[in-house]
């Protein structure tokens, strides 16, 4: 049994003195997951796993009863946490999943003891049957199964103990449960998206920090809007937000704790600052700034500390993003004449261009497997990949002006922001590695520079 605790609260000695900061945030609750013994038996043929038929059920209740989460029910929370479940396997292009709306509703009892009968008449080849209980502390049990109808064999199991507010990151651990069992890879849908909210005119756009789930719920606004903000990244434990804000007037690079509500300039420098990113352990954070018309890359202890000078050559070094193991830096430069993209050891030594060619190679950032750097095809404005060594260039999308690149926790999709033609309207957009699977996500208002968090701790 292990406890998962979300949204950390940590203090910072010293808040900026202008804030430009919305109401703060709720400190998240506690996730409590159990596993029991006795998984067995293994995906039918493993081949054929692209076009798996699932059938997602919805989760059925012992007692129905009103809970914070759902005043109609355990009954209809258990169908809305079908419903999680069977949106985020179907959003990926991997499988054929059909929702609870079209299936029958299991009992309790049948969750743990399937009809098959009925599945397999219908043609799935895997079930997902779940429970929601409501717990005396108030907290709420849901319990996730995984079967394969052909063997009519469990294949796995789990169970979380949730705050009512949280039931919905029980749905998307049931999904990564699945999605996990199934494609041998690792989850990505109990995670997490920071990105810039944009409203008002073309000429004359408002431009706040956001945060939403990994599927576009829980959307929560973080700054006010009265000053821009842009370029968010979560710190590896989500307990903070690097992002840069013009709360001055000035580009410069604040740390947003989460937990606290405050937030922090990640360097006293009158010179602007801009593209921050964190190291991989979170004990870091690169940043540019621009001095007598020079950029260069820097690095800096995330608990703060001098500067280190990463980069010294003429021109625009920028947008620094660390290899998963925190060895290598992929940035873009310059220096050659155009924008490509190069990469350096850790501490700026070896510094060699990985892109050539025709195409111009900006806002890099490395995927979390470590075997490909995603990029903005600065001359299409669309989203490219390549090896580390600059080599397997192809482009995975065609849209009007497609940017800003970031990778989901598995290193399988690919969010970005794409920009209309005359409207000038931003939306956020997800594609996987064969550039066929292509999806818009849901967003209130015009979205952009999204930044994807890791699997949430």
């Amino acid at each position: 049994m292990r406890y998962l605790l979300i949204l950390l609260a940590f203090g910072i000695a010293a808040p900026a003195a202008a804030q430009d900061l919305g109401d703060r945030l709720p400190e998240g609750g506690e996730v409590e997951t159990f596993e029991q013994e006795g998984l067995s038996g293994s995906v039918t043929d493993e081949s054929d796993w692209q076009d798996l038929g699932i059938a997602i059920a919805g989760f059925a209740t012992d007692r129905d009863v009103s809970t914070p989460a759902n005043t109609s029910g355990t009954a209809a929370l258990g169908k809305e946490i079908g419903r999680v479940v069977f949106n985020d396997l179907r959003n990926n292009g991997l499988f054929k999943p059909v929702g609870p709306d079209a299936l029958p509703q299991p009992t309790f009892g049948q969750i743990t003891s399937p009809n098959w009968p009925t599945w397999s008449n219908r043609s799935a080849e895997m079930l997902v049957h779940g429970y929601v209980q409501a717990r005396p502390d108030g907290r709420l049990t849901v319990g996730c199964y995984l079967y394969d109808v052909a063997l009519q064999d469990e294949l796995a199991r789990s169970g979380w103990i949730v705050p009512p507010r949280d039931w919905r990151r029980a749905a998307h651990k049931c999904a990564d449960l699945v999605y996990s069992r199934l494609t041998g890879e690792s989850p990505f849908f109990d995670s997490r998206i920071a990105f810039i909210a944009e409203t008002g005119p073309k000429d004359n756009r408002s431009k706040r920090l956001a945060i939403m789930d990994s599927d576009g719920a829980n959307l929560r606004f973080i700054t006010t809007g009265r000053s821009t903000a842009l370029t968010p990244r979560y710190s590896p434990d989500y307990s903070k937000l690097l992002y840069l804000s013009y709360v001055d007037g000035n580009p410069r690079i604040y740390v947003y704790d989460i937990g606290a509500g405050r937030q922090t300039l990640v360097t006293e420098n009158a010179n602007p600052t801009f593209a921050p990113r964190w190291s991989p352990d979170g004990k870091w954070i690169l940043y540019s700034m621009a001095i007598a018309g020079n950029t260069d890359i820097y690095r800096v202890s995330a608990s703060g500390g001098p500067s280190v000078r990463l980069t010294n050559t003429p021109g625009i070094d920028i947008g620094g993003s660390y290899s998963p193991d925190g060895n290598k830096i992929v940035f873009e430069s310059d220096r050659s004449g155009s924008q490509q993209c190069y990469v350096m050891d850790a501490d700026g030594s070896n510094q060699r261009r990985i892109s050539f060619g025709s195409a111009r190679c900006a806002t890099p950032e490395w995927s979390p497997r470590g075997d490909q750097i995603a990029f903005t095809n600065a001359s299409s404005f669309n989203i490219s990949v390549m090896s580390p060594s600059g080599s397997n260039v192809r482009t995975l999308t065609n849209g009007w002006q497609d940017e800003a690149p970031t990778w989901a926790p598995n290193g399988r999709i690919i969010q970005f922001f794409r920009t209309e033609r005359g409207s000038g309207k931003t939306s956020l957009w997800q594609v996987d590695l064969t550039g066929r699977n292509e999806r818009k996500l849901p967003t209130p208002v015009d979205a952009s520079d999204p930044a994807w968090g890791p699997i949430l701790p």
